[in-house]
């Protein structure tokens, strides 16, 4: 994997949407975002055509994304928001600026598409932000996600990852002006559960939201063969679309079916978001929806990669706060230690 470069303060980063154009539509949250790009990173924010464009084509998306590689005072590149179709953007990528500029790009969710791509090309990455999400939220830029987003722009450094206190699997919709000062109330964190950790591994990590990595699965010519990412870390996470115990699990079966699963000594799953805008259950109803979703993976990696070490619960994925993680970088997981590290 190429490593990502550092930054340095007043450098020029990407704010591009290569999925929805979300700052077209809630603009008051992409200048909040921006904003704080200036006052609280340091760095000078660059929007291109797209970046605020609803429907523009994955042609036109793609342009922007070689564009913003292309450029060589831009230094690294963040995701406004996911979306659904980021995969159609794909085909229209040039490899070329991408390999020769290897810049840190910084997203997740449908942005696992880019990921897994860059990936694939031997560009690293970050898993990880969401400019709209995370730099605009209304209570300010949670303390996890900032010091992991600024061990990946600004140092090396081996960063523990830890588990929350208290987290958010709600948002204040951005219709209401509230959401600019506010965020979602947050409760107890369940904390992490370990399966089978005795062992220490210190590998790259690779994977992403499952979901969209089933559509990659789904569209072959995105996912290289299995054994490509043998002894990588696997990263799972899931979305707001919540899907249910047993379609994770067939999701898991696929891809051992396709030799994928065997390949990771370790897998680490993101609390799972249980709620959602249309539908927000009572706590307990959430916990078990957290813990189906805990044995149906279980149930896959006895089927498929029975030796695997597990950890579940960390804060990577859908819910808040957000720990931003290597992606095709190394991490550590320590099992008897019971110790998580990311190396940036």
């Amino acid at each position: 994997m190429k490593a990502p470069p550092k930054l340095q303060p007043g450098d020029r980063v990407a704010v591009v949407s290569p999925s929805w154009a979300g700052p077209g539509v809630f603009p008051a949250q992409h200048e909040q975002a921006l904003r704080r790009i200036r006052d609280e990173l340091g760095l000078e924010p660059v929007e291109f055509p797209t970046t605020r464009t609803p429907e523009s084509s994955a042609a036109d998306r793609a342009a922007d994304l070689m564009a913003a590689y292309a450029d060589p005072a831009i230094r690294a590149v963040f995701a406004s928001i996911g979306g659904d179709d980021q995969i159609t953007v794909l085909p229209h990528l040039d490899p070329a600026p991408f390999v020769a500029d290897p810049k840190p790009f910084f997203g997740y969710s449908d942005n696992t598409n880019l990921l897994n791509w860059l990936w694939s090309h031997g560009v690293a990455s970050y898993h990880g932000g969401s400019t709209m999400v995370h730099l605009a939220r209304g209570g300010g830029i949670e303390a996890e996600h900032a010091s992991s987003l600024r061990a990946a722009l600004f140092e090396t450094v081996d960063l523990p990852i830890t588990p929350v206190t208290e987290f958010s699997d709600e948002e204040v919709s951005w219709e209401d002006p509230a959401s600019l000062t506010v965020s979602g109330p947050k409760v107890p964190s369940p904390g992490w559960h370990w399966h089978q950790p005795d062992t220490v591994v210190t590998a790259p990590t690779w994977g992403g939201n499952l979901e969209i990595l089933h559509w990659n699965l789904a569209a072959s010519q995105w996912i290289l063969p299995p054994e490509r990412y043998a002894g990588s870390i696997l990263l799972l996470e899931t979305s707001e679309d919540m899907p249910s115990a047993d379609e994770v699990f067939r999701m898991l079966r696929n891809a051992g079916e396709r030799g994928l699963l065997e390949q990771f000594p370790v897998v680490l799953v993101a609390t799972a978001k249980a709620s959602n805008t249309g539908h927000r259950p009572p706590q307990p109803e959430r916990a078990r929806f957290r813990d189906d979703q805990r044995e149906a993976t279980l149930r896959a990696l006895a089927a498929y990669n029975p030796g695997a070490m597990a950890v579940f619960g960390i804060d990577f994925g859908h819910t808040s706060p957000q720990w931003v993680l290597p992606y095709g970088g190394r991490m550590t997981v320590d099992g008897p230690g019971r110790r998580i590290v990311a190396h940036f």
